[in-house]
């Protein structure tokens, strides 16, 4: 599939913002709806044996022991590069917390605070064994993946005719959304960013069941089939291609509203040029009396004060008829 015909992934909307930017954020990570849902990670009896053995001699080491030393001065002696990027890559608290511990440890043994000493490297053991185990689960983006597969769709889930509509509606609903009239406020901001996203999942839902139809059919092959059956599928057949255009004419109402907020937009860049032209008009003026001559200054400056009163006049009626066009813009229903 090409790539100005390859649609973007939909979500739906009723995803959590928080999952639906971690599902964005690691497309990799998403099965399409047409295949199985990931499985749930499972751990292998060699795994777990590993990890237990693994994550308390990892939180010893960096909570216990003086760990976070040991490494400064061991790739501090090979590469000052890998230095910054290995130690920095925990974050500073934990960096801190294994660079301080064991000094401060060291510190109430010599004051003979042993219980404290106890009670600290319990503590920083603890916390850097539960530091291993957030680790060590299975990755957010995974788990989003498999738990809203199904509620959201791929490039993968969608056929040729349906990934050229879908693209279509998209297109559609980026130029309403990246209109300078939407941001501007002149648009009904509020609902174009609620119902605009329904909208494309809406439209993406039906095309991929309109492919998933479509899969089925040639799956059948009905060629194949005798003229009896394939007359008792032609009802199948007339409700799918109904169904194609009901989609493709809520399309052509996206691209319409889009066509709209386009002329809003030259409204919108109109009264902005107009906003200007009193005080380009006096520049305009004041030019034209200091390089004419005083006979012919008079008259071509009230000419052409005339003219751009003109202008101005019909020019303001149809920025205004314009703009009042584009705040009556609502999206077509449903």
């Amino acid at each position: 599939m090409k790539e100005e015909s390859r649609p973007r992934p939909v979500f739906d909307p009723g995803i959590s913002g928080d999952d639906r930017a971690v599902l964005a954020a690691a497309p990799e990570r998403l099965v399409a709806a047409c295949l199985p849902a990931p499985p749930r990670p499972r751990l292998r009896p060699a795994t777990v044996a590993a990890r237990l053995v693994w994550i308390p001699a990892f939180a010893f080491f960096y909570g216990v022991l003086p760990g976070g030393w040991l490494r400064v001065f061991f790739l501090a002696s090979l590469d000052g590069d890998e230095l910054v990027g290995g130690a920095a890559r925990w974050g500073r608290l934990p960096v801190a917390a294994m660079m301080l511990t064991p000094a401060v440890q060291v510190l109430l043994l010599l004051l003979g605070q042993t219980e404290a000493a106890a009670v600290l490297a319990a503590a920083s053991f603890t916390g850097w064994a539960a530091g291993a185990l957030r680790h060590v689960r299975e990755p957010a983006a995974a788990r989003a993946a498999r738990e809203h597969h199904g509620s959201y769709l791929l490039p993968g889930d969608f056929d040729r005719p349906a990934a050229r509509l879908l693209v279509r509606a998209q297109r559609a609903i980026d130029a309403v959304l990246g209109s300078q009239a939407h941001g501007a406020g002149l648009l009904d901001d509020v609902g174009n960013a609620v119902v605009l996203p329904r909208q494309e999942w809406a439209v993406a839902a039906a095309l991929a069941e309109h492919t998933r139809l479509r899969r089925e059919r040639r799956a059948q092959q009905p060629e194949r089939l005798s003229p009896a059956v394939r007359a008792m599928l032609e009802p199948q057949d007339r409700a799918l291609e109904l169904s194609v255009r009901s989609v493709t004419r809520r399309i052509e109402a996206l691209e319409a509203y889009a066509r709209r907020a386009d002329e809003a937009d030259d409204a919108y860049h109109e009264s902005l040029v107009l906003q200007d032209l009193p005080e380009q008009n006096a520049r305009y003026r004041e030019l034209l009396a200091s390089t004419v001559g005083d006979e012919m200054a008079g008259a071509e400056i009230r000419g052409m004060a005339e003219d751009a009163h003109r202008a101005e006049r019909a020019l303001r009626e149809r920025v205004t008829s314009a703009l009042r066009a584009g705040h009556e813009l609502r999206l077509p229903a449903e």
